[in-house]
Formats: structure tokens, sequence, C-alpha cells
């Protein structure tokens, strides 16, 4: 399906437009630091918003894609691809070295109902087996599709935009916004809201993330949340299905975070969580600012956790390579279909997948 008109752009205020020729703009994980911009806007911090935006570096999406896209719905909901990226480059250089280019190590598709009041977050495995199209790289060469290509890939080949062509190409879903996040802003962002607060029902002990909990009541720091997104190899059955299950926990209590810590009572904390969480994002170029930030995250400020249902692609283990997984073809489609038509992803969709039975989904919670 074809957009000839480069509609579907999301106004400020985080709600679609509804008439043609209107100036139109926009976390599960998009939460994460969007929520604290939600805060700046209502602060009186009026004057640290060249700084910040000084801080926001955008990419042009739109101009990449072009008009061979899904159709854009008008009816107030709203669609994000938020990626966090393995590149160890820069100050990420301490988590490894490059190989072959930085690949999406973490991705969920958020997908905000008209109303504003509940969401629904699809994570999707980095090593899904996909048919990955043609894309536009970052120079504007083609990076040539494949038939059976890992989910991550997109992003290696050819950037942001052609991970958001091919999330597009599986759900048959225009995405009206793109948010990466970093590993370093990341941590700093957490050590700024003070740590979040989970609890452990049994111990963590991953030697490759180097993380070790005992079961309890635990407030991590920076280091220690990358380290639990970051666990596989001691949860679950050790798969990128179990790690995405500790990942989905962890926003959860981080929304709540966010949400009662209080910024609002010290003007620099509140100033130091603005700050890094501009740095830890790099948006679409229609969330390049932070009036535009602002405006997206305050659509999103009713939502808490409890009103976010997180769940991963129903996948099964690939029958030709057991370190991969493939979309579940039917189940898959009962959570696009449910997700273009705004309802609620149904319980059967999940029901034989892999994704949602490994038995890390207990293993944190909310502290």
């Amino acid at each position: 399906m074809t957009d000839q008109s480069r509609g579907g752009r999301i106004r400020a205020t985080g709600t679609r437009r509804k008439k043609p020729g209107t100036r139109s703009r926009a976390t599960t994980a998009a939460a994460w630091s969007a929520a604290a911009l939600v805060l700046v806007g209502g602060s009186g911090l009026g004057y640290a918003y060249i700084k910040l935006n000084g801080n926001i570096q955008g990419v042009d999406i739109n101009a990449r894609l072009g008009t061979d896209r899904p159709v854009d719905v008008d009816n107030g909901s709203m669609d994000i691809l938020v990626l966090g990226s393995d590149s160890r480059s820069g100050d990420n250089a301490e988590y490894g070295t490059d190989q072959g280019g930085a690949r999406s190590d973490t991705a969920m598709i958020m997908h905000v109902n008209e109303g504003h009041r509940t969401a629904s977050v699809v994570s999707v495995p980095r090593d899904t087996i996909v048919e990955r199209p043609d894309c536009q790289d970052d120079k504007g060469a083609t990076a040539a599709g494949e038939q059976r290509a890992m989910f991550n890939t997109a992003y290696e080949v050819g950037g942001p935009a052609c991970a958001v062509k091919t999330v597009e190409t599986m759900s048959g879903i225009r995405m009206d916004h793109y948010i990466e996040v970093d590993f370093t802003g990341f941590k700093q962002l957490i050590d700024d809201l003070g740590g979040v607060k989970i609890t452990t029902n049994e111990a963590i002990d991953d030697s490759k993330s180097q993380l070790k909990l005992a079961p309890g009541t635990h407030t991590l720091d920076g280091e220690q949340a990358l380290a639990l997104v970051r666990t596989r190899t001691s949860v679950g059955d050790g798969s990128d299905l179990g790690r995405i299950q500790l990942q989905q926990a962890f926003i959860k209590a981080l929304i709540t975070q966010v949400k009662d810590i209080g910024l609002l009572s010290s003007p620099k904390k509140l100033y130091d969580v603005a700050d890094s969480a501009t740095r830890a994002i790099t948006p679409d170029s229609e969330l390049d600012s932070v009036r535009e930030l602002v405006g997206f995250a305050g659509g999103l400020k009713s939502l808490g956790a409890k009103d976010v249902n997180m769940i991963t692609l129903p996948v099964e283990y690939d029958p030709a390579d057991p370190n991969r997984v493939v979309p579940l073809e039917k189940e898959s489609e009962q959570v696009w279909t449910a997700l273009r038509a705004d309802k609620p992803v149904p319980a059967s969709a999940t029901e034989e997948s892999a994704g949602d039975k490994g038995d890390a989904s207990g293993v944190v919670a909310g502290g």
C-alpha cells in the first residue's frame, strides 16, 4: 500500500492531523526519555531550551522512505519504532567493538491507542528471520534486500530508515515516529533519576553482562540497569527471548519510577534528567526539538505501567537454525491486524509463541 501524500505526520500535541494543510507532528521505551520532557514543558525551565535543543540530533526518515509506505490512518492513534542500537563506537566502546557495523540490539513497536489511554508494545527479537526490503542507506545508496535476513541487519545495512521500512513491510503499519536510544545516555538517565527499583524473584548471575543480583528488592544504578537489559545467558533458556522479558519488566518499572519520582521538587534534578534524556535519544526529524518532544511526551503522560501491554512478536525457533526464530504467520497477523484496527492484541496471538513462554518472565518485577 502506498501513501502519495506523505500524510500521517504528527503535531507537537501528539495527535494525528485531522485536515489537509494543517501542520502536523506526534516509550514503552519511548516513555523513558519522553516522560522526563513532559515535566520540562511545565517546569518553567524555558531558559534551558536552547541548550537542550542543542543536544538533539534528528534523522530524516520520511525523506529516505518516500511515498511507498503503508497508508496513514488518521484516527488519533500513533505508532513508534523504538530501537536500542548496539553500536560500540565512542563512549559505548567499553561494551565491545563493532564487527560489521551497528545493529538494532533492541526493537519495540509501540502503538498508542486513539485516546492515548492505553498502549500495546511488540518486542521484535533481533534474531527474527524476516524478508528485508531494498533500502536506501544513510549515504543514499541502495542496500539490497534479502529473503531470509535477521531483523537486526536492517539497521546495519541501511540505518534507521531501513529499520523503519522493514517494520512497515512486516506489519503493514506506517510508523509515525522513530526513536533510537544510546547505551551511554541510557545509563546517565537512570543515574539522574536516582536509579530504578526492581525486585528479583531469583538470583541473577550473568558473566557476560557482569550483573550479580540476589533475590530481593534493589535500586539499580545506570550501569546495573544497562547490564540487566543486556542479560541473557543466565535467565530462561539463555536466548534473546528471555532477555526481552527482562527488558519488558524493567521498562514497566522505569515508567513507574519516572511518574512517581517528583522531579518538580528539584529544578536541578529535573534539568539533569532532561539533559540526559535529550542526549540519550536520536529521534526522527519531526521530534528533533524540545518543543516537539514535549508535545509528543504530552500525548503519553497519562500512560502508567498498568496501561501498557507488552508482548513479544509471536515466533517459533527456526527449524533450519535453532539460534534464530521465525514469525508465526497466523498469530503475527493477529497482532498486526489488532494494531491496525486500534484494538488490544488478543491473548490467542501469543498462546503458541516461544516468545512469551520463557521462564524468564517472572524473574524481575517492579520494586
